[in-house]
């Protein structure tokens, strides 16, 4: 690639990212409420009747996505009123009774508050992080617990972000008992749900209190976060089995549940599951960016962001559950966030 045609697929994937993140603002901001509706079209002007915290927490690292590629002020303004606003909602306290939502919340506010130097982001993250570690239990041999009403049940998604989180707080702040926490918690999740003979990423074990483990339940969502829980600690240690897991399951994923012709994410549903391939994207997108990374991550990335771009834009930048298709009728927070994540992902990697 020349120096002129990267120059131009930069302002490209950058002006994309712009533009999903003025449809953002123009069909979701409630300045009310201080938070982001949770669909569009929104009769009545809010359709916050359900508190999707985690979708919540999300939005908090697309804003700060857009802040480190343009420093723009409207980020810093509009994090400031999305932590007004939701700890408003919370009922003027961060922790919830769901270990994977603080996870996901204090991750958004660590960056938020290494983006801005914004000590209250700093303070909720740390806050958040003291009772996570508190979800770490002797059942099922370790792991953090998905809730506080469930402490059996174990699942990637409440392990693999608090990976992540740990080994953040680790590079943030240099305290050893964070990093002792992230190898802890990852090495559990390695042992206990992740295939031994591919690298695919199970969802969780002993749901119904038998020991079993969801195997069936195959989620790029789960792949994304093992995949950013190694990359994390592959950078804070440069131990070569960490890298050598995070593309590992990287071919898993796509081999398992991408479409075969050109790695296309594949279509999980509104709701929750609207957010699930952004997180995918999210975290391929930190394993590209190892500069000794033996992976075709970046190009599969480039290809699904040309896809949603090409074929499932909605309007001017609307997205809904599949990436080859136009989103029609309400287009739920969750799905448009997942499109959003992919688009900065897409504009950082041709920034790097």
């Amino acid at each position: 690639m020349n120096e002129a045609t990267h120059e131009t697929l930069a302002v490209t994937w950058q002006s994309r990212a712009d533009e999903a993140q003025q449809v953002l603002e123009r069909e979701y901001w409630n300045p009310s409420i201080r938070m982001y509706n949770i669909q569009t079209p929104c009769p009545g002007g809010d359709c916050n009747t359900i508190f999707h915290y985690w979708w919540m927490a999300h939005a908090v690292e697309a804003l700060t996505d857009g802040l480190e590629r343009t420093g723009e002020q409207y980020y810093k303004d509009r994090l400031s009123q999305l932590y007004e606003g939701l700890l408003a909602r919370n009922g003027g306290a961060w922790p919830n009774k769901l270990y994977d939502d603080m996870e996901w919340m204090a991750i958004g506010w660590l960056r938020a508050y290494r983006a801005t130097g914004e000590e209250r982001y700093k303070a909720a993250a740390l806050l958040l992080w003291d009772d996570i570690q508190t979800g770490w239990n002797d059942h099922m041999g370790g792991g953090i617990a998905w809730q506080k009403t469930q402490l059996d049940y174990k699942n990637t998604p409440a392990n693999a972000p608090a990976a992540i989180l740990a080994a953040r707080l680790y590079d943030a702040f240099g305290d050893p008992e964070d990093l002792a926490w992230a190898k802890k918690i990852y090495h559990w999740l390695r042992e206990a749900l992740v295939d031994p003979q591919t690298g695919f990423v199970w969802d969780g074990m002993n749901r119904l209190q038998d020991g079993g483990i969801d195997k069936d339940w195959k989620f790029t969502y789960c792949q994304g976060v093992y995949i950013g829980a190694a990359v994390e600690l592959y950078r804070l240690t440069g131990d070569l089995q960490y890298k050598a897991d995070a593309e590992r399951t990287w071919q898993a994923a796509i081999a398992e549940i991408a479409r075969p012709d050109d790695g296309l994410f594949p279509p999980e549903g509104t709701g929750d599951g609207g957010l699930f391939k952004g997180i995918f994207a999210r975290y391929a997108g930190q394993l590209a960016l190892l500069p000794d990374a033996e992976t075709d991550a970046a190009e599969v990335l480039f290809a699904n962001a040309r896809t949603l771009w090409e074929q499932g834009r909605g309007g001017a930048a609307l997205f809904g559950g599949a990436w080859d298709e136009r989103p029609a009728g309400d287009i739920e927070l969750s799905t448009q966030l997942s499109g959003v994540i992919l688009l900065e992902t897409a504009a950082l990697l041709e920034r790097r």
